[in-house]
C-alpha cells in the first residue's frame, strides 16, 4: 500500500488542530533554537581571534559572558521544547486511541469475527504508541532540521564563498544518499507490527481457552506456537535492523568525509592567508554542527520506517467501512412493539444457509417462545433484530417499518436482551447498570434495584452505587449478575426484550426472584424467550420451533399445547431437554 504525503499530514492534522495553539508554541522555540546554534560559534570565534589578537580582558569576558548566556538559553529552550512536545503527542495519540477505538466498536460483526481482540488492541495502542514522536516533533524536526542546514550554508558562504560552495555540494550527496536508502526497511518494519498484532492475538486467545488448553493436554503446543510467533518477529526485526545499519553506516562514511574535508580546507585557506584561526574553528565546528541535522535526518528517516509502517496499518484500519448503516433518522417511538419476519434469509459465509424463508410476525405486547436443537438459528434472529448483521434476503419489521429504515441508535436503544452470561465492567455499579450514561438519575436505580429485590444487596455494598466492580467480578453469584442485567433493562425501558434462557442453571431461592423480575419486565413489553427448558414457555403466547433455519411448527402456545399432532405437543411429552438437546 503507497501512501501519499496527504496521508500523513491528514493523519497528523487531524489531531493537531485541536491543541493549534501549543502545537505554534512548539514551532516557535524549535525555530528559535537553530538561530541560537548558528549563533554561538560567531561570539566563540569572535572570542578566539580576540585573544590571539591581544583584545582588552573586559572585552573577552563580555564575549564569553554572551556565549554562555547563548548556551543556557538554549538548553532552556531544549527542556521546553522537550516538555511541550511530550504534552503535544500525548494529547494527539489518545484522541486517535480513542477515535480507533470508537471505529472498532462500530464496525459489524463480519469485521470482529476476522479479526481478534488482540489484533485490534495492538492497532489501537501499539501501533498508536509507535507514533508519539510523528505527532509531537517529526514534522518540526524535519523543516527545522532542514532550516539549520540552509542557515549553516548560508553562514559557511558569507565567510568564504568556496567553503560555502564545497560544503553545499556535500550536503547535497549527502541528502541524495539518504534519498536512496530512506524506505529500504519500511516493508520490513509493517511486516514486524503485523506479526507483533498475530502474536498478540494468540495470547489473547489463549488465555481466554486456558482451562480447556490445559485439560486437553495442549500447553506444549501453545509454547511451540508462542516460539513459532516470536520466531517471526525476531525474523523480521533482523532485516529491519540491518537494513537500518545499511543506513546508518552510509551516513556515518559521509559525516566522517566531511569532517576531513572541513579540516583540511580550514587549513588551506588559513594558509593562504585567507582565513583566521577562528574562523577555521567556525568551520570546524559548522560542519560538525551539520552532523546535527544530518543525524537527526537520519534517525527521523529511521523512525520514518516504524511510522510508514503503522500509518499505512491505521490507514487500512480507518479505511475499513461498516457494511450496516443507520437508516435516515427514522424513529420508533411507540412500546410495545410490533416485530414481524418476512421471508428472512442468511447466512455467515454466504454458503451455508443458517434461516431460510423464515416468516413469522409478533403483536405488540405478546410474548414468542422461541425453541429449536443447538445450531437451528435461535442466537442468529437475536442478532438479526439487532442488525449485528444484516439479512441476504427478506425483510425484517418493526412497528412496520423495515430496520434498515431506522437509525441504529434508536433501534438499539428500545431492544434489550438478557443472556445466562452477564458482561461486568471494571467500573462501580451505577456505570454498570447505566453503560455509563449519566442522565440516569441515582434516584431510580435505587427504586429499580428495590423493585428487582436487590436493595439488600445494595446496602451491603461498601460504597453503595460506587462500590467498584470487576470483570468477572466473583463478588457476584449467579442469580445476582442476572438481577442487574434485569435492571439494566428496566432502565432502558425498552419495547421488545430478548430473554436467552436467562434463569437457568440457578438455585431454586434466586430462580424464584428472576421469576417475579421477568414478570415485571414482560408487562406491557413484546418480548422473544429463547428456550432450553420445558418450564420457561409458560409465558408465551406463540410459539415459533426452528429446525434447521427453518419454521418447522408456528402457532398459538395453547393449541399447539392441545393438539397430538404437534410438535410441541411431542416436545412437552418427551421432555423438551431431551429432545432439544
Amino acid at each position: 500500500m503507497k501512501l501519499s504525503f496527504k496521508s500523513y499530514w491528514n493523519l497528523l492534522s487531524d489531531h493537531i488542530r485541536p491543541q493549534k495553539g501549543r502545537f505554534i508554541l512548539l514551532a516557535i522555540l524549535l525555530f528559535g533554537s537553530i538561530g541560537l546554534r548558528i549563533l554561538a560559534p560567531q561570539i566563540m570565534r569572535k572570542f578566539i581571534d580576540s585573544a590571539l589578537a591581544g583584545e582588552a580582558l573586559n572585552t573577552l569576558t563580555w564575549t564569553a559572558v554572551t556565549f554562555i548566556g547563548i548556551a543556557l538559553v538554549q538548553q532552556a529552550v531544549a527542556v521546553s521544547v522537550t516538555y511541550l512536545g511530550e504534552n503535544v503527542a500525548w494529547t494527539a495519540t489518545n484522541d486517535l486511541r480513542a477515535e480507533l477505538a470508537w471505529h472498532a466498536l462500530n464496525l459489524d460483526m463480519r469485521f470482529h469475527n476476522d479479526h481478534t481482540p488482540g489484533e485490534l488492541i495492538e492497532r489501537i495502542d501499539g501501533d498508536v504508541t509507535e507514533l508519539a514522536t510523528f505527532f509531537s516533533q517529526f514534522a518540526l524536526n524535519l523543516i527545522a532540521n532542514g532550516l539549520l542546514l540552509i542557515g549553516i550554508l548560508t553562514a559557511l558562504f558569507l565567510e568564504d564563498w568556496r567553503a560555502g560552495l564545497v560544503f553545499t555540494i556535500y550536503s547535497i550527496l549527502t541528502i541524495l544518499i539518504l534519498g536512496r536508502v530512506k524506505d529500504i526497511a519500511v516493508p520490513h518494519q509493517k511486516a514486524r507490527r503485523e506479526a507483533e498484532a498475530q502474536l498478540y492475538g494468540f495470547i489473547e486467545e489463549q488465555l481466554a481457552g486456558t482451562e480447556d488448553i490445559r485439560s486437553s493436554g495442549a500447553v506444549d503446543y501453545s509454547i511451540q506456537e508462542l516460539f513459532r510467533h516470536q520466531g517471526i518477529i525476531l525474523g523480521h526485526n533482523r532485516k529491519a535492523h540491518f537494513k537500518r545499519w545499511i543506513i546508518e553506516n552510509a551516513m556515518g562514511f559521509a559525516l566522517t568525509t566531511g569532517t576531513l574535508l572541513a579540516i583540511s580546507s580550514g587549513y588551506q585557506l588559513f594558509s593562504a592567508g585567507l582565513v583566521t584561526i577562528g574562523t577555521v574553528y567556525l568551520f570546524v565546528h559548522y560542519i560538525n554542527l551539520l552532523e546535527e541535522p544530518f543525524w537527526a535526518m537520519t534517525h527521523e528517516i529511521e523512525s520514518f520506517q516504524t511510522i510508514g509502517a503503522c500509518v499505512e496499518r491505521l490507514t487500512e484500519f480507518r479505511n475499513f467501512k461498516p457494511d450496516i448503516i443507520g437508516g435516515q433518522g427514522l424513529e420508533i417511538p411507540l412500546r410495545p412493539l410490533a416485530l414481524k419476519f418476512q421471508n428472512v434469509n442468511f447466512s455467515y459465509n454466504e454458503i451455508d444457509a443458517v434461516l431460510n424463508e423464515l416468516t413469522f410476525e409478533l403483536k405488540p405486547g405478546s410474548i414468542l417462545g422461541l425453541l429449536g436443537r443447538t445450531g437451528s438459528g435461535k442466537t442468529t434472529l437475536g442478532r438479526l433484530i439487532f442488525r449485528l448483521y444484516d439479512v441476504k434476503s427478506g425483510s425484517i419489521q418493526v412497528n412496520h417499518h423495515d430496520l434498515r429504515e431506522i437509525r441504529l441508535e434508536t433501534l438499539r436503544k428500545n431492544i434489550a436482551m438478557v443472556t445466562q452470561d452477564v458482561q461486568l465492567f471494571r467500573a462501580s455499579i451505577r456505570d454498570n447498570l447505566t453503560f455509563f450514561d449519566r442522565s440516569i438519575s441515582d434516584e431510580k436505580i435505587l427504586s429499580t434495584l428495590q423493585d428487582l429485590e436487590l436493595g439488600d444487596w445494595l446496602k451491603s455494598q461498601p460504597n453503595g452505587l460506587d462500590t467498584e466492580l470487576e470483570t468477572g467480578s466473583r463478588s457476584l453469584s449467579a442469580g445476582e449478575a442476572q438481577l442487574l442485567a434485569f435492571t439494566r433493562v428496566f432502565l432502558r425501558d425498552p419495547g421488545l426484550v430478548i430473554l436467552d434462557e436467562a434463569s437457568s442453571r440457578l438455585d431454586p431461592p434466586t430462580e424464584q426472584k428472576l421469576e417475579r423480575a421477568i414478570d415485571k419486565l414482560l408487562k406491557n413489553r413484546t418480548a422473544i424467550i429463547i428456550a432450553h427448558r420445558l418450564d420457561t414457555i409458560h409465558r408465551a403466547d406463540e410459539i415459533l420451533i426452528l429446525d434447521q433455519g427453518r419454521a418447522s411448527e408456528y402457532g398459538d402456545r395453547r393449541q399447539l399445547a392441545a393438539d397430538p399432532n404437534s410438535r410441541l405437543y411431542q416436545l412437552l411429552q418427551t421432555g423438551m431437554e431431551e429432545v432439544l438437546a
